[in-house]
């Protein structure tokens, strides 16, 4: 009989879903009023997403996952739709993701490196089809990596980022921004203030990922609760506080998007004359972003294997090596990411570039929220029969706020994910919306040949 899950090892798994330096910088570009937009984004998505995904998962633990969830409310039309944004989110997401490590690794060789296209562009297609070869040895060799990466590289360097930032705070060093009554709460009428919502929220996509724990937890519907309360205030206090900590260090306009974790680390072991902690504190980061890659590069690539089995995809795609890995997608990924970093040759700036990503894969995979949001609701009065391991408290009042809450934070980042920061270097603001349309158009059309090929299979076996 397996052992289940007490409070804190549920609390850490959650945990480690999401928690990650990558988005520091982005927010902490927008100085104080990062507070106000983090405390909004906790209550309208963080929140909600993880109590619709816990209740999601309990009511359908025999097929759990976005694309049954979708399947049961909607249909399969709806549940490609929301494999397809899922995966191709982290097609766009992987080179920000990658951008963040090759940024950090530079800290090793020259700092300068992480404004080089080329230099940037090379490592991460160097990482991205190393870790694809990992992969395709199969999963047990990618989790244990994953395990063995995240847990020597991703809490040590953020409680550390965090201590530094404090320990700049109360030592009188200045500060690069002031937290006053007159500027934690922004003007709400301008809408570049908004543009704050993307990055925060882009910190705490994943939590879907935790309700899938929910039949191996002792004592649910009280242990369940406890545990998303207490991961998402670690999660909302460490984004906060490290964000804060960049923000406390480094001037608005030298933040870097890809290296402006190792710019503070940096500038802090100058000040107290520490520098030689540079190159281990640079492994550890570095070695903990590997393994968030690992971790993110298999699981989507199953859920659109799960697609194709369903006969959405050509049989190309369904097929595995000897190690029970959906080989061809990979390789398919794997180019392309490749396709997408070499768009990095087209945006003006290292910061752009980075920002443009950031904003599409967050608005590609809050549509994805969406769909799971109105799935909850359709499904509490579809299966109101059904006894779960957990369900929102209150019934269809709850359901009803947790929802609209979600869906509300979904489409108000996706409204604001239309306009460019001020502070991020762009030919202009036209271009970017047209940069981020074209985005949308070029990532969901796919969507069209995959409906079209399914009814084409259908016909040709009824004939």
């Amino acid at each position: 009989m397996n052992k289940k899950l007490s409070l804190l090892p549920l609390a850490v798994l959650m945990i480690a879903a999401i928690d990650n330096m990558r988005n520091l910088p982005a927010a902490a570009l927008f100085g104080p009023s990062l507070i106000f937009f983090f405390a909004i984004a906790a209550i309208i998505f963080l929140i909600p997403t993880a109590l619709v995904s816990a209740e999601l998962s309990a009511a359908l633990p025999e097929s759990g996952g976005v694309y049954h969830w979708v399947n049961r409310a909607f249909g399969q039309k709806f549940a490609m739709a929301a494999i397809w944004l899922q995966w191709i989110n982290t097609m766009v997401w992987y080179p920000t993701m990658l951008s963040f490590i090759a940024g950090t690794l530079a800290y090793l060789i020259d700092p300068t490196l992480a404004e080089n296209k080329t230099y940037l562009i090379s490592t991460i297609l160097i990482i991205f089809w190393t870790l694809t070869l990992v992969n395709l040895k199969g999963i047990n060799v990618s989790a244990l990596l994953n395990t063995i990466f995240c847990a020597i590289g991703t809490m040590t360097p953020l409680v550390f980022l965090i201590g530094l930032g404090g320990v700049w705070y109360f030592s009188g060093k200045p500060l690069q921004i002031e937290l006053t009554t007159d500027n934690l709460v922004p003007n709400l009428s301008n809408s570049t203030s908004w543009v704050s919502l993307i990055a925060i929220m882009a910190s705490f996509l994943g939590m879907e990922l935790s309700g899938v724990h929910i039949n191996d937890i002792k004592n649910p519907q009280k242990t369940f609760p406890k545990a998303t309360l207490l991961a998402t205030l670690f999660i909302f206090l460490s984004m906060l506080l490290g964000s804060l900590s960049i923000a406390f260090v480094l001037p608005e306009k030298e933040i870097n998007l890809i290296s402006g974790v190792m710019q503070m680390f940096s500038r802090f072991f100058s000040a107290f004359g520490i520098e030689a902690f540079t190159p281990y504190l640079t492994l550890l980061i570095v070695v903990g972003s590997v393994g968030t890659m690992i971790n993110w590069l298999i699981s989507p690539a199953k859920g659109l294997l799960h697609a194709a089995e369903f006969g959405f995809l050509p049989a190309f795609f369904t097929k595995k090596n000897k190690a029970g890995v959906a080989s061809n997608i990979l390789i398919c990924q794997a180019l392309l990411v490749t396709f997408f970093c070499l768009t990095f040759l087209f945006i003006p700036s290292v910061n752009a570039f980075y920002w443009f990503l950031t904003a599409l894969s967050t608005e590609l995979y809050m549509i994805m929220y969406i769909l799971m949001f109105a799935s909850a609701i359709a499904l509490h009065y579809k299966h109101k029969e059904r006894k779960a391991a957990f369900k929102i408290p209150f019934g269809s009042a709850g359901i009803w706020t947790t929802g609209i809450l979600g869906l509300m934070g979904c489409i108000t980042t996706i409204i604001v994910s239309f306009f460019p920061p001020d502070n991020v270097q762009l030919s202009s603001a036209s271009q970017y919306l047209y940069m981020i349309i074209a985005g949308n158009i070029l990532t969901i059309s796919p969507l069209f040949l995959f409906y079209y090929y399914k009814n084409r299979s259908r016909v040709a076996l009824q004939q």
